[in-house]
């Protein structure tokens, strides 16, 4: 994800504090300095998005990092300026229902996130007085918020040196460092570990590295056909260097959707969102065949909280 004014590009030269050729780990072993290069791309290159316009704010980029979680950036756009119009402060959108976040939430995916982003929203309402905190523990506290989106909002929306961990990153890492395609499926504390050593020491320095590093992982250092003869560390890359070699190792986790719960569901709050009273069960049966999945998934989304049964078996968006 990424960033307010921090990283506004303002020069096109790499200071002399950051063209160090390499930077020792903990083991005294020289890791490539990658951080010049790929802050020096970024000025050229970054994508003038709106949660890193200054306007938007820690509200404004905490809920692009809610919105963005598995969901690609066309996608998100639409619904944020929406949401944002609607909700421009926290205390906006805890003053209404969480049901009204999963409803603007809209066909994300993942509805979870928007209760989440709900009860962040409350909780900052509460706690902080309307406004987003600024200290890493203070965000982990929120709910909803784990490392990866306390460390990202510290560091875009208020400048902070933190290791900011997203798959794109992941992989830059794993590709220009480790010399492997893929990083782990899941995170691990090497990696963490390997990206704290890679941070700039220089506090603003390191807040942009954690966006540079990120956008490099969309748009040239991608999954699949990764463009590195566009890559400003095509020269240090290690995978590259190795004739990038085919990822070994657990196959890397794939999304299903067609035939899944997760479609049925998705089926279901379909018909939720676009209701403005109470939906009676024979409505909802008419949206999938099989009556054990959808009664799983209806069952799945009542637990999650995501949907509200009432007496005489009609069912509503939550109104808590």
């Amino acid at each position: 994800m990424t960033a307010t004014t921090e990283f506004t590009p303002e020069t096109t030269s790499v200071p002399p504090s950051e063209a160090a050729a390499a930077v020792p780990d903990q083991h005294g072993i020289e890791l490539p300095a990658l951080h010049p290069d790929v802050n020096l791309w970024f000025t050229a290159n970054a994508r003038d998005l709106p949660w890193r316009r200054p306007e938007a704010g820690p509200w404004g980029v905490m809920v692009s990092e809610f919105m963005l979680q598995q969901t690609p950036v066309n996608r998100v756009l639409p619904v944020y300026e929406q949401w944002l119009a609607r909700w421009p402060r926290p205390a906006d959108l805890a003053a209404e229902p969480s049901g009204e976040a999963v409803r603007a939430w809209g066909r994300l995916g993942y509805p979870r996130r928007a209760l989440r982003l709900h009860g962040a929203a409350t909780a900052i309402t509460e706690r902080h007085g309307g406004d987003v905190p600024s200290e890493h523990s203070q965000l982990l506290s929120l709910p909803g918020i784990g490392e990866y989106t306390a460390a990202a909002v510290a560091s875009f929306a208020y400048g902070q040196r933190h290791a900011v961990l997203d798959t794109n990153v992941r992989r830059v890492i794993a590709r220009a460092v480790s010399g492997v395609e893929y990083p782990p499926n899941a995170t691990t504390a090497a990696e963490r570990k390997l990206a704290r050593a890679l941070l700039p020491e220089d506090t603003a320095t390191a807040a942009r590295w954690a966006a540079s590093s990120m956008e490099l992982g969309a748009l040239v250092c991608t999954a699949k056909n990764p463009e590195c003869g566009r890559c400003p560390i095509s020269a240090q890359c290690a995978w590259l260097r190795a004739g990038k070699p085919a990822h070994v190792g657990p196959a890397r986790k794939t999304q299903a959707y067609a035939g899944t719960d997760r479609q049925v569901r998705g089926r279901l709050l379909a018909v939720l969102r676009e209701a403005v009273t109470p939906v009676p069960q024979r409505e909802l049966d008419t949206v999938w065949h099989e009556p054990v999945q959808r009664a799983r998934a209806l069952d799945g989304l009542v637990a999650d909280g995501l949907v509200e049964p009432l007496e005489g078996g009609v069912y509503r968006l939550p109104q808590t």
